[in-house]
């Protein structure tokens, strides 16, 4: 019989600390809405962690990976990109990171694993297919792609009890906009809560699909503002979480195989460049509009000025991206790093088939921004011409990256 463990450590920061996610907010934390967590399942000798932060750098992720019990190469990190946590990645989203929390945010992911592969014990798993809960919107295009799927693992000790549910949607947390200052999980803390109150003592495990285009329904330049929206409230995110748990926790239950597997592969993302004008041409018009702007925007822009000067002169090399593909008895966990898109998750999906249900994400053992697909490119738009400034990057990945990436996955799950 296969065995299986979870585990959460807190990883709350103090207030104080500055908060990622939007570009507009310049005001630390005052305090804390809900605790924030890493969280790890253990099934066999493979392991995901999810850390409620914005990201996880190839670093820290490949640190964790070393540093935990189990196979390096067996074990997906991945962030919850939530968008009211502490700055979590060195060099990126324009914001200075705490050396302290680093280190503290590196260790609970390995406590988490660690833990969690010490608990583990036999276990029965079931997966099934939950139902569309109708949140997910596609913010670049009105009723465009998004990938509605929702699976549900439910890992039970060989005592009936329940171990861990797992489960995972692509839908950016962010609810809460920038005006929030309190550390929260966003709805995914609401989807847990209610997971683990429908199973009582288990660890409820939600991780972010490929939500690079998908969030409630607003663009991404509305939330360039510090002013509060009605729509973008903790009572909204906790309607929009018990909605994706309820719909979760519709879905059936199929047996799965005490088979596990992890495959891992490498892809090298190259650049491309997207502003036509020279830096300075940018730097100075910048400048002038940010004479007049109001406070949000001037803050945007400070960040695109300090981009042009110290940034886009450089020349990138090539992105060393990883791509996992872990198999729980068949169901197969495809891990990718970076905002991807739902038609880059819908297209591995098409090409997996329908057989059983499976857990697409974003975001793992690497955050290095949005990874669009080619397809995207002629619409432009903040996530193709804008985000790599926050992100601190000189360059745009170039078109052909996420259909790399969709590739070599293809290629990890269909080899054994």
């Amino acid at each position: 019989m296969i065995e299986a463990g979870a585990a959460i450590v807190d990883i709350t920061p103090t207030p104080g600390l500055s908060m990622s996610g939007f570009a507009a907010r310049s005001l630390p934390a005052k305090g804390t809405h809900d605790p924030l967590t890493a969280r790890a399942v253990v099934i066999g000798d493979t392991a995901v962690v999810v850390a409620d932060v914005i990201g996880i750098d190839a670093a820290m992720s490949a640190s964790i990976r070393r540093r935990c019990v189990l196979p390096a190469e067996n074990v997906v990190v991945t962030a919850l990109h939530n968008h009211g946590g502490p700055v979590s990645m060195a060099g990126r989203l324009s914001l200075a990171a705490d050396p302290a929390y680093l280190e503290r945010l590196e260790d609970a992911c390995v406590t988490a694993i660690d833990k969690a592969a010490a608990t583990r014990r036999p276990a029965n798993i079931t997966v099934g297919q939950g139902s569309d809960p109708g949140i997910a919107r596609n913010r670049r295009h009105s009723g465009g792609q998004v990938d509605a799927c929702l699976p549900l693992l439910r890992i039970r000790g060989d005592d009936g009890k329940m171990i861990a549910v797992v489960t995972a949607y692509a839908c950016h947390p962010v609810v809460l906009a920038a005006d929030n200052l309190l550390w929260t999980a966003d709805y995914p803390h609401f989807v847990r809560q209610a997971l683990e109150e429908a199973y009582p003592g288990s660890v409820a495990l939600f991780i972010t699909g490929c939500a690079g285009d998908a969030n409630t329904g607003h663009s991404a330049h509305a939330s360039i503002t510090l002013s509060a929206n009605p729509d973008r409230t903790y009572e909204t995110a906790e309607r929009i979480g018990r909605k994706v748990a309820e719909a979760a926790l519709a879905a059936g239950e199929a047996p799965i195989s005490d088979r596990v597997t992890a495959r891992d592969g490498t892809v090298m993302l190259g650049f491309g460049r997207r502003e036509a004008e020279a830096p300075e041409t940018l730097k100075k018009r910048w400048r002038e509009e940010a004479l007049a702007a109001e406070p949000a925007r001037k803050s945007l822009l400070g960040y695109w000025i300090d981009w042009a000067k110290a940034i886009a002169p450089i020349t990138p090399e090539p992105l060393a991206a990883r791509v996992t593909v872990i198999k729980w008895g068949g169901v197969p966990l495809v891990a990718l790093p970076g905002e991807i898109f739902a038609a880059t998750a819908l297209s591995i999906r098409a090409a997996l088939g329908p057989a059983k249900p499976a857990f697409v994400i974003g975001f793992a053992d690497d955050n290095p921004g949005y990874i669009p697909p080619a397809s995207e490119f002629q619409f432009g738009g903040y996530e193709v011409d804008e985000a790599h400034r926050y992100y601190g990057l000189s360059m745009t990945f170039a078109p052909g990256s996420a259909e790399a990436l969709a590739a070599c996955a293809l290629e990890l799950a269909t080899g054994d």
